[in-house]
């Protein structure tokens, strides 16, 4: 499904001298990498303030932190776990919501009573926007897209080594427009420490290390080459009639296909040398913590049928022709 030796090929010499620079200046938390690599992340997705975090785990709950919720939070049935986790670690009740017939994004005419609303841009694909005073994102396999900033008051980032801009190890940022909202979550990611040894209030130990800022760094600069390769590729399969409806031409790609056999596709491409897997094979309310049982009839059929492959900037044209093959045969 990824190739990361192929992609740190390509960048292997930024990588290393930026990774030696932050070894031998032995400033391994904090400093002048994680703050240009806050920038960055800020202006790629359309904020101006980025706070980095430990993972894009933390970067949710310190966000969820930061808007200082108390009560029941709207997410889409279909997501990693992590997003009903950071919910429930917030001190929150997630109240999961079916996703659109066609499409495995929060239905935004089923939304129920609740304090905030955390959409989830899943497989790189813009959620639609939601009529809700207070928005969040989870934007985790976001990096890349081409519509600009996400809705709502912050967003959360994963830059886990397989995301489009994916770090050496965990790593993930926080973004928002609003200084006091980025103050906070930084503040929260730090023991909610306001001076050395005076703590404000409960934080935790949520930092992008230097490490992982400087490789982020140095992959920023291939990052427009893998989306535009992930688009050349999704739209091939996608003219098979497999892919799934896309609003816009600047989604990520993260691809699925859907297919009424999928278990059956699965073990032919299995057979033929290609990895799959299956995102995700229960809606979030199947999981025992959020109840064990769905009520989400949509996400049901889209988990009976979804199947990833491969679709990333470094398959080879060998390695795509023969997907297609195989694709193609069960269109």
């Amino acid at each position: 499904m990824v190739e990361l030796g192929r992609r740190h090929a390509r960048v292997r010499q930024a990588v290393e001298e930026r990774v030696l620079v932050v070894l031998r200046s032995g400033r391994y938390v904090g400093g002048s990498e994680v703050q240009e690599a806050e920038a960055m992340l800020a202006r790629r997705m359309g904020f101006r303030h980025g706070v980095g975090s430990a993972s894009g785990t933390q970067a949710l709950v310190q966000m969820l932190r930061a808007a200082d919720l108390r009560g029941r939070v709207a997410i889409p049935a279909l997501s990693f776990f992590a997003t009903a986790e950071a919910v429930m670690r917030a001190g929150c009740e997630p109240v999961v919501v079916d996703v659109l017939p066609d499409r495995p994004l929060m239905d935004p005419e089923a939304l129920p009573a609740c304090e905030a609303v955390l959409t989830v841009h899943l497989f790189g694909a813009r959620a639609p926007e939601v009529d809700h005073p207070v928005v969040l994102a989870d934007a985790a396999q976001c990096m890349g897209w081409g519509w600009g900033r996400p809705q709502g008051l912050a967003a959360a980032l994963s830059l886990y080594p397989t995301k489009t801009l994916g770090a050496a190890g965990d790593g993930g940022a926080v973004l928002t427009d609003d200084p006091e909202f980025a103050a906070r979550a930084r503040r929260l990611g730090n023991h909610g420490m306001v001076a050395p040894h005076e703590h404000a209030e409960l934080g935790m130990n949520s930092r992008l290390d230097a490490v992982q800022a400087a490789v982020v760094l140095a992959h920023e600069d291939d990052l427009d080459r893998r989306v535009e390769r992930r688009h050349a590729i999704a739209h091939r399969i996608e003219a098979l009639g497999l892919g799934l409806p896309r609003d816009a031409r600047d989604a990520v790609h993260h691809l699925i296909v859907m297919h009424p056999q999928r278990d059956r596709l699965r073990r032919a491409l299995d057979e033929a040398g290609i990895d799959s897997a299956v995102y995700y094979p229960r809606p979030l309310d199947a999981q025992a913590p959020l109840g064990g049982r769905s009520r989400c009839p949509n996400a049901l059929a889209f988990c009976a049928d979804a199947l990833a492959v491969p679709c990333h900037a470094e398959l080879r044209e060998e390695e795509i022709e023969r997907l297609l093959a195989v694709l193609e045969a069960w269109a």
